[in-house]
């Protein structure tokens, strides 16, 4: 008998034409919409490999429903969805796709950076309203945004994100200093509290865990500069999103860009009315190509297994 395969979206036949004929699949019906986790729940029971986004939840109460289950392959960077512990006494490895999407989530949190320092989102209504047409243009005042050559960008999170995001930020003339859980050796590495005080800019890329829920809390924003700019494409929880809109709605912090939010799709109503704030629905990483290169990953790691060859990509230590 064939083993069974859960995938919570539709994948491309041609990545599947090899996997379908050493497996049974179970697919969902739509690439943009994964399966409501009830009929996941309902489907695992011989599984030996879940394939999702990221989005499904793998907690005790599924891994109870799956007593087969050998792998989750995340089609995302992150593995937040997982409870490694829960995973770990089941003998069960999560995998993730830490590159796939870093190039263009990099490329995302620098348009947003751009967005909020020159605001091209409340240009760009100006001109559409007709306003630019019925009042003309004047130099100076509210369309005088931020120079970026020579200001500092600090980086939290110096992953495969962060690195690229540090790249194309030299590109531009920032001075960038960054902050991760470990100390690299990288120059430009600062602690945290001396990089939220030095920075112009600060741009968010560093994985949800437990030392990084609320990371960015009022304390956090107090200690950045008055009118410096908060981008976070990471995960929303990061920032304790009730302190940020505090400190826009003050003014103590300038211009935000966010692509993720603590409570999404729930976005707070205040920030539709800033036009200081960019935002963009947790779609930093989401091109066509980033995409292919995930699910293609995530259909190497579930042939790994069944060849009974280690994991390409790994999420975490495997303690069996």
């Amino acid at each position: 008998m064939k083993p069974t395969i859960v995938i919570t979206s539709r994948y491309p036949d041609d990545l599947l034409r090899e996997l379908s004929a050493r497996a049974t699949l179970v697919q969902g019906t739509d690439q943009a919409r994964a399966m409501p986790r009830k009929e996941v729940l309902a489907a695992v029971d011989e599984a030996i490999a879940i394939v999702n986004q990221g989005e499904l939840r793998i907690d005790a109460e599924l891994l109870d429903r799956a007593p087969r289950l050998r792998l989750v392959a995340n089609a995302a960077a992150g593995f937040n969805n997982m409870n490694v512990s829960e995973m770990r006494k089941r003998n069960v490895q999560g995998t993730n796709c830490p590159d796939a999407f870093a190039s263009d989530t990099a490329n995302h949190a620098i348009g947003l950076l751009l967005a909020a320092t020159r605001q091209l989102i409340e240009a760009d209504r100006y001109v559409r309203s007709g306003a630019w047409a019925r009042d003309g243009w004047k130099p100076g005042g509210r369309w005088d945004g931020m120079s970026l050559t020579g200001k500092r960008l600090g980086i939290v999170g110096f992953g495969h994100i962060g690195r690229e995001v540090a790249k194309r930020a030299e590109a531009f003339g920032l001075v960038v200093s960054h902050h991760g859980r470990k100390h690299t050796g990288v120059p430009g590495w600062l602690p945290l509290d001396e990089l939220l005080t030095q920075s112009d800019i600060v741009s968010l890329h560093c994985p949800l865990n437990e030392d990084t829920h609320h990371l960015i809390d009022a304390k956090a924003l107090a200690r950045m500069k008055p009118g410096s700019v908060l981008i976070n494409v990471s995960r929303g929880p990061v920032v304790k999103m009730d302190d940020l809109v505090g400190a826009l709605v003050s003014g103590h912090i300038g211009a935000v860009g966010l692509d993720v939010f603590e409570f999404e799709p729930e976005v707070p109503e205040a920030l539709f009315s800033m036009p200081n704030a960019v935002l963009s629905p947790h779609m930093a990483g989401c091109t066509a190509e980033a995409r292919r290169s995930a699910w293609e990953l995530c259909i190497a790691n579930v042939t790994a297994l069944l060849d009974g060859s280690p994991a390409l990509s790994p999420a975490f230590v495997h303690t069996s």
